[in-house]
């Protein structure tokens, strides 16, 4: 019997073939509607072996903008063109999940429909720049949402998960990671609000549990996942309390019987989403958390191999490796090299950097250069 990363797995309402999940990626490949199209539909449906695809995160609402070629899921066009990738995943075999999100404070406030300010739980800018319409500029402070407004986002995410199902999605992720709307308000140096959805965990995290609420209405919570960024602090955000504010999460989501909770903890030291001063919180969050885990992070095939031998972790989800090796999971089962990812492509538009990576038995003379077994164990 085959065991580790290709070994099948039960998680909520599916059974996977493998462990090895496509990670979320922004690819900025969709139309000037944020639809996404047929190139769209191709890059999935290369990656469909793998045990479950988990879509680049899609926005919600109008008011979640980024750049251009983003994805969204709040209309009548982009649910059609994501009905198009979730028949073709479907018809090869794979399984594929919605990771959903409101962009918060980090969205683009020079592209903003007729001028509206970005918002978030309180007005507290990020740190850096964004690539405006007119090129880099500062992130803009945001306005603090009104009590009042709360219920109306919510809402927005119920609709954005009914589109995900009648687009055919096979369920949804909600993404409270990466210093997005979501995680602004779980941590207290974003979330400095007064009323019920500020002040102590179970506030700040109120409304995290407000969306998850809403997706286990439309899906079950067996068709329901959530990812969590504790370590992630590039953009400025932070908690004084990370240990006890993600077990208290983690604890919460697993009373609510979801079908994983995806962890991004990177395993390579000085990476930004895992500084070498924080202490490791996959394994408290791995007894918190009651259900399927899911880690993500830097993961070479060996890592992720010894995380669920020594039971830290369920799956796997990989990110750069399968932008440049869409067969993946094969090349994980003959212990092959990789297609070396070109960053330059990641948001360029077009089939370059995108559609166009050989499989190991297509791999074309001066094609991309192919990573040692050497080159992999070193990360």
């Amino acid at each position: 019997m085959m065991s580790g990363l290709l070994s099948q797995l039960r998680i909520g309402a599916l059974d996977l073939p493998n462990r090895v999940v496509m990670a979320p990626m922004g690819r900025a490949r969709s139309g000037p509607d944020r639809a996404p199209g047929e190139i769209v539909a191709r890059y999935y449906v290369q990656r469909a072996t793998s045990g479950l695809i988990v879509t680049e995160a899609s926005s919600v609402s109008p008011m979640s903008v980024s750049r251009p070629g983003t994805s969204a899921i709040y209309d009548a066009a982009q649910v059609a063109g994501w009905r198009l990738v979730t028949d073709r995943v479907h018809a090869a075999g794979g399984r594929i999940f919605q990771q959903l999100y409101h962009l918060g404070r980090k969205a683009d406030h020079t592209r903003m429909p007729g001028g509206a300010p970005i918002v978030a739980p309180s007005a507290i800018a990020c740190h850096g720049k964004i690539v405006g319409a007119n090129g880099p500029v500062d992130f803009a402070v945001p306005r603090a949402l009104k009590t009042s407004e709360i219920a109306g986002v919510v809402g927005e995410f119920r609709d954005a998960i009914r589109n995900a199902r009648a687009a055919g999605m096979d369920g949804v992720e909600i993404h409270g990671a990466n210093g997005y709307l979501i995680d602004e308000f779980l941590r207290d140096g974003t979330n400095r609000r007064t009323d019920r959805y500020g002040g102590d965990i179970a506030n700040r995290a109120r409304f995290l549990m407000e969306v998850v609420e809403e997706a286990v209405a439309i899906f079950g919570a067996d068709r329901v996942g959530a990812r969590l960024s504790p370590h992630f602090g590039v953009d400025g955000i932070a908690d004084s309390d990370p240990a006890g504010t993600f077990r208290y999460i983690a604890r919460e989501l697993g009373a609510r019987r979801l079908a994983y909770l995806h962890v991004i903890e990177a395993v390579v030291p000085g990476t930004p989403h895992s500084p070498p001063e924080m202490k490791p919180l996959l394994p408290a969050l791995r007894d918190a958390f009651d259900g399927p885990l899911m880690a993500n992070g830097s993961y070479t095939r060996e890592a992720a191999e010894a995380a669920i031998a020594e039971g830290q972790a369920d799956l796997v989800s990989f990110a750069a490796l399968f932008i440049a090796n869409p067969d993946l999971v094969e090349r994980f089962r003959r212990r092959s090299g990789y297609n070396a990812a070109d960053p330059t492509t990641f948001f360029k538009g077009g089939a370059a950097g995108y559609i166009d990576y050989p499989a190991l038995d297509a791999v074309p003379d001066g094609g991309p250069r192919i990573r040692t077994r050497k080159e992999e164990r070193r990360g």
